[in-house]
């Protein structure tokens, strides 16, 4: 006979539980782990927009120096839409 049927209801809640346990000990390291990895591609993309946030800093200038008149035509009426 099976070595299950040969048990009790409790020695099979017993581990049944001890296994659901386990289980959630082991869902619970995989979570940190992602957790971390999420974390760290986060840092990674923050380091890559602080690097080249200084691009973004001239723009004004930079569409005045390169497109001047073309610049001040398109964005004249801009504020009056508040």
């Amino acid at each position: 006979m099976d070595g299950m049927k040969m048990q009790t209801t409790a020695e099979r809640m017993a581990v049944i539980r001890q296994t659901a346990e386990k289980f959630k000990a082991k869902q619970k390291v995989q979570a940190k782990f992602e957790r971390d990895e999420r974390v760290k591609k986060v840092a990674e993309i923050d380091k890559k927009f602080e690097r080249d946030e200084r691009l973004w800093n001239d723009a004004p200038q930079y569409a005045n120096q390169y497109y001047g008149e073309v610049f001040h035509a398109t964005t004249r009426f801009d504020n009056d839409w508040g």
